[in-house]
């Protein structure tokens, strides 16, 4: 029995109709960031591309190494993946002979989690198994509850997430943030081991404050830049002399704001980080999912649909009786 595109069409009007009288759901408001919430602040007209952070992080997270030379003689990931959490990349331009300059120049990115406050790869987990600490804000990932959907790959709008799909048992990769070794009074080693605080471990509300701090110092000026912990001193100063840095802390309202900030003299879309929205998709999704699903309105609207097009049948099967007789 087929259903006619006129009788569809009435059908989804009739169920249209019944969502239009339903009362809509409020919009939620983008989640906000704990008191404490731990990052990192990356910027990059310090960092020198040496990867130490890149090595300390296979280190520290068990990590196998990848090759993509022939020689195959030393780990050379060339982005995030399934055996690699945390990677530098170089942008260059013309003869790239100008240390962070958009022209004729070349700079560096950090690639790895951002630890969203407002984490979409959290919202879109089916079985909990990404979660956001409430405490330190780290977007975590246990691999025992994971199924392996994958809806977190596809939910993450800076395609952080990443599949092992070469293991017989695969699971997500991402950064962690070093969560284990808080434990033992230790902090993200990628900011541990870099030599000049490109990578800087701390609260995000200090960092925050070390970020406009940076931004507000006159290009060429010699000032001291804290390395390792933020919060602990842990480390002496690196001097140097400030770059020109661009008006913009990356991560401050993005997609209602991420853990990990950035800062850059090139603008951060020619470091390969998109321009995103300040509401998050989190909150978008979800407030779309609560008016479709909200007292079962898109279902009871195709239940519409079907009980409109069973209707006009059995009539027509009614009438068709009705002339044989």
């Amino acid at each position: 029995m087929s259903i006619s595109r006129r009788d569809f069409l009435k059908g989804a009007l009739a169920g249209g109709a019944m969502l239009a009288t339903a009362a809509p759901a409020e919009a939620r408001e983008n989640k906000t960031m704990p008191e404490e919430a731990l990052g990192l602040l990356y910027d990059s007209t310090l960092c020198i591309g040496c990867k130490a952070c890149v090595s300390a992080c296979k280190e520290v997270n068990d990590m196998p190494p990848e090759f993509s030379t022939e020689e195959q003689l030393w780990d050379t990931p060339l982005d995030i993946s399934g055996k690699t959490l945390n990677v530098i990349k170089v942008y260059q331009d013309g003869n790239s002979e100008t240390k962070d300059s958009e022209k004729d120049g070349f700079a560096y990115m950090k690639v790895s989690c951002l630890h969203c406050v407002d984490p979409s790869c959290v919202s879109a987990c089916p079985v909990s198994a990404m979660t956001k600490d409430p405490v330190t804000g780290i977007v975590g990932y246990d691999k025992d509850a994971c199924i392996g959907c994958r809806y977190c790959v596809a939910a993450c709008p800076f395609g952080v997430p990443r599949f092992q799909y070469d293991k017989a048992l695969p699971q997500i990769s991402k950064c962690q943030l070093c969560r284990h070794r808080i434990g033992e009074g230790k902090y993200a080693a990628c900011a541990e081991v870099c030599p000049t605080g490109a990578t800087l471990y701390g609260k995000v509300k200090d960092l925050h404050a070390e970020a406009k701090r940076r931004i507000a110092l006159k290009p060429g000026e010699e000032t001291q830049f804290q390395r390792g912990n933020l919060n602990t001193h842990d480390q002496s100063p690196h001097t140097a002399r400030a770059a020109k840095y661009l008006p913009q802390i990356y991560g401050d309202k993005e997609v209602g704001g991420t853990q990990m900030l950035k800062l850059s003299a090139v603008p951060f879309e020619k470091l390969g980080m998109p321009k995103l929205p300040e509401r998050s998709y989190a909150a978008t999704s979800e407030t779309m999912q609560h008016t479709l699903y909200g007292g079962l309105i898109a279902p009871l609207a195709f239940l519409g649909v079907l009980t409109f097009v069973a209707k006009r049948n059995v009539k027509h099967d009614d009438d068709a009786d009705d002339e044989k007789k």
